[in-house]
């Protein structure tokens, strides 16, 4: 697997060094240490295809000026043999280095030999990564949080996954604790009032009809309606519905039991109902996890005692007022944390803590991420302390936090329905939209920006439609590939003759922007930031349009034509590689 920027770099490093050399031998610079030398991409490629700082930082240790430096160490570049052309000395001294057309035949031919394994890397060799996603609290459907969480936390494990890491996907299901508690007094609430005098005439009024029934309780829910709810509940439709069905299924012989077995009923009758919607919603979204991990085996097996002990014995507690405090103040926190509130239930940070603990001690991962939403920023410094309490490293531990996201119709914001109660759910989403478009415009800025979903742009057929731009030139190049057949014309080996007939500016382009996937894979891995993925095929195939405008393949002399028929089989193949990362699909019609 080759990465010929970074081979292209090393190789200028090397040819400098060896210049260098030369110069101190022959006298024309002192035998001093040669200082720390940057070699890049010049932003104007008028500046070359990469460039060396060498002589300035060279200037002060050789008391001569950079552009004497320069002069001498570009007079000295043997380039016979290397991927460049020539070099020059310009500027304040920049040496930069020219590509000879061996190093563009060379990515053409990297690309067609290496297949889908072009752009992995080997960043992540021997090392494993937990990415934990989505996470939506199992109490009800998954929102348009939930829907930009599982496109950025599925496919920067793709992206882990091609950077060489070995990835394991999870969702952490809150089974435990207060939003369950909070869940069955929901779920009995509306139990009581279906079962009540009014409720049962609802339900006979409406013809036991679910959905009409649902609509009767939740627009009658406010303060002073026959069936007001509490603040603290869940007030959607999908808990009245739980209720209802659960009626139809099993009678009212719950209502004359106490209210701690109704609950213990409905919620063993409603989550996993709610657990399964989620699993069966997330696959037609096309993320399939290798574990789902509950919150209560960590009760079950001992795990949250088990870390409130090495706490303890971490000598970061202190009791006050009857509670059991964190001093994560100590180690880079806020303030300090309750571990066990006065009441002796331990708070939801405990569990938490357990959790990851299991992800980088008992599981071993050497690095646990985690994609989160924009109110957990303070979630981030407490967590952190807590591992460095326990002896972990809080540098194995890396959380995304992610912005949320407007939808918008018409230029206006879609909101949920007041009337119904029902909110803009991952189903609802995928039912108006195609996935292709969900996933790739959720990928589309880094996870820490807000931006405006456009519904009517995500299911427009037209190149304002990124994901329809990108597909339409993976078509676009199958287009070609049936002319050529139906015109009876071989594609041929494409040795490096046939390469050396590519030179013309949007080919060029073309393949230097091909050549820098691998560095792109191996940032947007180490940034933890997949868009920069998304904007790349973007951009690729943006490229494309223009060359294919500009450059005609069928009916040119014999090796131009079959150069550029390799360059399209290039621009393809990384095309399917990156919309196979994302779990696009690559359409040959359109």
């Amino acid at each position: 697997m080759g990465d010929l920027i970074k081979k292209a770099q090393e190789q200028v490093r090397e040819l400098v060094m060896n210049a260098l050399g030369e110069c101190v031998a022959e006298g024309v610079f002192p035998a001093e240490p040669i200082p720390a030398f940057n070699v890049e991409i010049p932003a104007d490629p008028k500046n070359g295809d990469m460039s060396a700082n060498t002589a300035m930082v060279c200037a002060r240790a050789f008391r001569q000026a950079p552009c004497r430096i320069g002069e001498e160490i570009a007079k000295r570049v043997f380039l016979e043999g290397s991927y460049y052309e020539r070099c020059e000395v310009a500027g304040a001294g920049f040496i930069n280095f020219y590509f000879s057309k061996h190093w563009f035949s060379e990515v053409v031919a990297d690309v067609l030999k290496e297949k889908e394994s072009f752009g992995s890397t080997d960043l992540g060799a021997g090392k494993s990564v937990l990415v934990e996603y989505v996470s939506a609290n199992p109490t009800g459907p998954m929102h348009i949080g939930n829907a930009r969480g599982g496109a950025i936390g599925d496919c920067l494990s793709s992206v882990l996954e091609k950077a060489g890491y070995k990835v394991a996907r999870e969702f952490y299901v809150n089974d435990a604790g207060n939003q369950i508690e909070k869940f069955g007094h929901s779920l009995l609430l509306r139990f009581r009032q279906l079962t009540s005098a009014e409720g049962r005439a609802v339900i006979e009024a409406e013809g036991n009809d679910t959905e009409k029934v649902c609509a009767v309780l939740y627009a009658e829910s406010g303060e002073g309606g026959r069936f007001a709810m509490p603040e603290d509940v869940y007030l959607g439709t999908d808990i009245i519905e739980h209720a209802k069905n659960y009626i139809d299924e099993n009678g009212s012989s719950l209502a004359d039991a106490d209210d701690d077995a109704v609950k213990k009923a409905l919620v063993a009758y409603a989550l996993p109902k709610n657990i399964a919607g989620l699993e069966r919603d997330l696959k037609k979204y096309r993320i399939v996890y290798d574990r789902w991990f509950r919150e209560s085996e960590l009760h079950n097996n001992g795990s949250v005692d088990d870390i409130i002990g090495r706490l303890k014995e971490s000598g970061y507690t202190y009791e006050q007022d009857g509670a059991l405090w964190f001093r994560s103040s100590e180690l880079g926190d806020e303030k300090d944390r309750v571990l066990i509130r006065d009441n002796g239930i331990p708070t939801y940070f405990v569990p938490d803590i357990a959790y990851h603990y299991n992800k980088l001690v008992t599981r071993g991962f050497d690095t646990a991420i985690d994609i989160l939403g924009a109110d957990h920023h303070g979630y981030i410094p407490r967590m952190k302390a807590a591992m460095q309490a326990l002896g972990v490293d809080p540098r194995r531990l890396n959380m995304v936090i992610m912005q949320m996201v407007n939808l918008v119709r018409g230029g206006e914001k879609y909101k949920l329905s007041k009337r119904s109660g029902k909110a803009v759910t991952l189903s609802t989403l995928l039912d108006e939209i195609p996935i292709d478009a969900a996933r790739f415009f959720f990928n589309l800025r880094e996870p820490n920006s807000q931006f405006d979903f456009d519904l009517e742009l995500a299911i427009s057929q037209s190149s304002d439609n990124p994901v329809y731009y990108v597909q339409y030139a993976h078509a676009r190049i199958c287009s070609v590939l049936r002319r050529l057949e139906e015109e009876g014309i071989e594609i041929r080996p494409a040795d490096a003759d046939i390469l050396s007939s590519l030179g013309e500016p949007d080919e060029v382009e073309l393949i230097k922007y091909i050549a820098t996937l691998p560095s792109v894979i191996n940032e947007s891995a180490r940034n933890s930031d997949p868009a920069r993925v998304t904007r790349y095929v973007w951009e690729l195939a943006t490229k494309y349009h223009r060359f294919y405008t500009n450059c005609r393949i069928v009916g040119e002399e014999e090796n131009v034509m079959q150069a550029r028929i390799a360059l399209s089989l290039a621009v393809k193949q990384v095309i399917v590689n990156i919309l196979d990362m994302l779990k696009i699909e690559c359409p040959d019609k359109m």
